[in-house]
């Protein structure tokens, strides 16, 4: 009876601290099922599991096939779906986050920089190296690759020396956000010429993956008779349980992009809920409680009520009145389908990184390991999840160049503008870079990654070798394990 008042105190300090994402799994935990660590973790397990499928359905269903289709439509080579698409679809929650973290007290922390870093060393080892493992051996666009490769080696080690000198004005940081507008025309320039190479490199890729998966089914089909009573097997029929609400809620938000799939509750639903759903991304910004005057002069409604009223109405009259499907894909329901496909994968890495720091919490894991691993991984889950799909889609080529573009964006673009706004406020002096080890650390793996990848794959003579990816992957266990020595023993 004495943990009762404990656990009462614990409940109500949760409750007072505003929860990072769509559920507080401490609240959870501490409240609902009474700090019971024994039906805790198996429940917040089986959240994990469906974060995971989550992010799986909408990375591969949707995400994949609209990058897809609007590199297709829009013309684009895989250098520049990379560098506009993946990038923004990617980059843009760190860049909203960083931003959106300067509008409150205490400007950008030393931990900005040091998660922007390690977000970098994630990518460029640990997801390179799963889309190495997935699609290799594969070959890369020499020139592009190069480009790719040793601009974001160029900008990281400019970045590097920023930080050793602890100070940065306002120009440097402004060249580091021109730097990313210069890579991307300068990708624009390149592949000016080669337009048509690559729409039929795009849908090579994507002949290639749909051949490769019927070579594969039989195999799998096979494996799977061969081991029903496997462990695999039952995790597998557990997901299934929510693979029907998981996919209808992603059609009642995500629209489709093919004629043969309109429906039109779906198309209504999609109407109604995703300016609701938009208007909730930029909360940070457009607080959803906002009054503003509609209608009616003398009164103010909350935002939120104007934008769904306004949604179901012309879902109501798009119900009523449009009674067959398009005839051609629309590129207007394709953009939105990547839009809504991002929002989905960006909000639900958060969820599961969010659930993956309470089951640390809970298991009373050392705070080292929890900043080095789950909290460091930050928005890269999305990267590895988008990429991932992308190489299984058959299209390894766009997933390893946003392996590069992405993090490219984050770093120039994210931190870019976030140090911008710093520097800004103490014009014409120069904004203090507070120095860490650990900081230092982060960079010599990113630059290590990018150099020995640009090595090895010349030396390859520009495919990507399937060793490489476990070299890659070790390279990052390293790079963990010695990050957290060095934050363990700095208290």
């Amino acid at each position: 009876m004495a943990s009762l008042p404990h656990t009462a105190a614990a409940c109500a300090s949760v409750r007072a601290d505003p929860a990072p994402g769509l559920l507080n799994y401490a609240a959870v935990h501490s409240c609902l099922l009474r700090a019971d660590r024994r039906l805790s973790l198996p429940i917040l397990a089986l959240l994990l599991l469906l974060h995971f499928r989550f992010l799986a359905v909408a990375a591969g269903t949707h995400f994949s096939p609209a990058v897809s289709r609007l590199a297709s439509r829009l013309r684009l080579s895989p250098s520049m779906a990379a560098v506009t698409l993946l990038a923004l679809g990617n980059g843009a929650p760190d860049a909203f986050a960083s931003a959106a973290a300067l509008r409150g007290e205490g400007g950008l922390p030393r931990a900005g920089l040091a998660a922007i870093l390690s977000a970098g060393a994630f990518v460029s080892a640990f997801v390179v190296g799963a889309v190495s493992l997935i699609a290799a051996p594969f070959a890369v666009p020499p020139a592009s690759f190069t480009r790719d490769v040793f601009l974001y080696l160029l900008a990281a080690s400019a970045l590097f020396y920023i930080y050793l000198s602890a100070e940065i004005f306002l120009w440097q940081a402004v060249g580091l956000v021109l730097f990313y507008v210069f890579f991307v025309g300068l990708v624009f320039y390149m592949d000016l010429g080669s337009v048509g190479k690559a729409i039929s490199s795009i849908e090579l890729e994507m002949a290639n993956g749909m051949d490769r998966a019927a070579m594969d089914l039989p195999v799998s089909v096979e494996h799977r008779k061969q081991r029903k009573a496997s462990l695999w097997t039952v995790l597998t029929k557990v997901t299934r349980v929510w693979d029907w609400p998981v996919t209808f809620l992603l059609k009642l938000t995500i629209p489709s992009t093919l004629p043969s799939e309109w429906n039109k509750f779906y198309v209504c639903a999609n109407i109604c809920l995703c300016p609701l759903i938009l208007l909730y991304s930029f909360s940070s910004f457009i607080p959803l409680d906002s009054r503003i005057v509609f209608l009616l002069p003398q009164i103010r409604f909350p935002l939120w009520s104007v934008v769904l009223l306004v949604s179901f109405c012309l879902a109501l009259s798009h119900f009523r009145f449009e009674k067959e499907s398009p005839e051609t894909e629309s590129i207007a329901s394709t953009l939105i389908s990547f839009v809504m496909s991002v929002f989905w994968i960006s909000t639900m890495a958060g969820e599961l990184l969010n659930c993956l720091a309470a089951i640390g919490v809970i298991m009373d894991l050392p705070p080292a390991i929890l900043g080095m691993t789950v909290l460091a991984w930050g928005n890269s889950v999305g990267d590895l999840v988008a990429d991932v799909a992308l190489a299984k889609n058959g299209q390894p080529t766009i997933a390893i160049a946003g392996c590069f573009a992405g993090p490219m964006f984050n770093m120039l673009v994210g931190l870019g503008t976030a140090l911008v706004m710093q520097t800004a406020g103490v014009y014409p002096k120069a904004f203090v870079l507070e120095f860490h080890v650990g900081i230092v650390v982060a960079f010599v793996f990113l630059l290590l990654s990018l150099m020995a990848t640009l090595l090895v794959v010349t030396w390859a003579r520009f495919r990507v070798p399937r060793f490489w990816g476990y070299c890659l992957m070790g390279l990052y266990i390293l790079f963990t394990v010695v990050s957290i020595a060095i934050a363990s023993s700095s208290g």
